[in-house]
């Protein structure tokens, strides 16, 4: 472990801090969450990855899972055996989705992120909708989206090429749409526009989209284990059973995640990537258009004259719908528990849609 003294600032950019050093009292030090797991946390201060455990504020039994410590958080610690997280330092976006279960919950995914790659296998696992739901959730935290279509050794060129134009006619012109081979380094290059020093990089996608097998080429080492997928469906197995931040040679920070399932909205997005859908709403006749049958519709124009794909716009109706769904959940809970409801933005709903 580094005492304050002796941290620098270019130890700290290893770890994803961005800025000059921030004041800590004596005995104390900067470092950054790597992993959480049963029995404490492990951080990383820039040269050492060490245990730590959380101060006992962080253990009350009704506070607001979002104010612990998550992966991606900076905190303060005091040093001391054992090691204590004392503060968590403030948080420059948070990438979250609804937890599961009947119960309304925020789950804390990654924090202090600059860039959110979905990974999708350009296999049975290839799913539009999927991508646009991991889209959705990526918004609110403030980090760039990235689509990485992995696997591109399993198909040939046309059938790449055929993926790649259904996402570009559905996504925003401004989001990346990558095909890569994640177990060859010069495939994978193709990244790394996206892994400037000290910023960090999520991997976010379904198991078996390959996400350990891309962290190990990036990593130049096998670190991170991996499976084969299943027969059928090419979904693969939990090989991340916890989200981890490693370091990766070229100064860029990765946050590997396991296989989300199920992924709800908070309901809080604003859906940005269907933006060009809430211009056509705001042309029909009337304010309050079904877009059915109402005269004056430009939805159902357009998606007569096939410049609007009806898959995806069923699929904004559905996203759209649990969005006000989780927001009327949430402010409930927040009535429930006589509390204000907060104006931070914060940014879940079956994966497989």
């Amino acid at each position: 472990m580094a005492t304050a003294s002796t941290q620098s600032l270019p130890a700290l950019q290893r770890i994803g801090w961005q800025g000059a050093l921030p004041p800590l009292p004596p005995g104390h030090v900067l470092a950054r969450v790597s992993a959480q797991h049963r029995a404490g946390y492990e951080v990383h201060d820039g040269e050492h990855a060490f245990n730590v455990q959380p101060a006992p504020k962080f253990l009350k039994r009704k506070l607001d899972p979002a104010e612990r410590p998550a992966v991606g958080d900076f905190v303060a610690i005091e040093t001391g055996t054992p090691p204590h997280i004392v503060e968590v330092l403030p948080r420059r976006g948070v990438f979250e989705r609804a937890a599961a279960g009947e119960k309304y919950q925020r789950q804390i995914i990654a924090t202090n992120i600059d860039v959110v790659c979905v990974l999708t296998g350009l296999d049975g696992d290839f799913n539009p909708a999927r991508i646009e739901r991991y889209l959705a959730l990526v918004e609110g935290s403030g980090a760039r989206p990235v689509v990485v279509l992995t696997k591109r050794d399993t198909v040939d060129d046309a059938e790449a090429d055929a993926a790649i134009d259904a996402l570009r006619k559905r996504l925003p012109a401004a989001t990346p749409v990558i095909a890569i081979n994640g177990k060859d380094a010069t495939s994978v290059a193709a990244l790394e526009p996206y892994l400037a020093p000290a910023s960090t990089v999520v991997l976010a996608g379904s198991s078996g989209a390959g996400k350990s097998t891309l962290t190990n080429t990036l990593l130049g080492e096998d670190r991170m284990a991996t499976a084969a997928t299943r027969a059928g469906d090419d979904r693969g197995r939990h090989t991340t059973s916890h989200r981890a931040l490693l370091p990766l040679p070229g100064g860029a920070c990765l946050i590997d995640t396991p296989g989300m399932r199920e992924l709800k909205l908070t309901g809080d997005e604003d859906l940005e990537l269907f933006d060009d859908i809430d211009a056509l709403t705001e042309q029909c006749r009337f304010a309050d258009c079904g877009h059915g049958n109402e005269p004056g519709c430009a939805v159902r124009e357009a998606l007569e004259a096939g410049e609007l794909d009806h898959e995806r716009w069923r699929h904004y109706l559905k996203l759209r719908d649990q969005r006000a769904e989780q927001a009327t959940r949430f402010e409930e809970r927040l009535r429930g528990n006589h509390e204000p409801i907060r104006s931070q933005r914060h940014r879940g709903w079956q994966e497989r849609e």
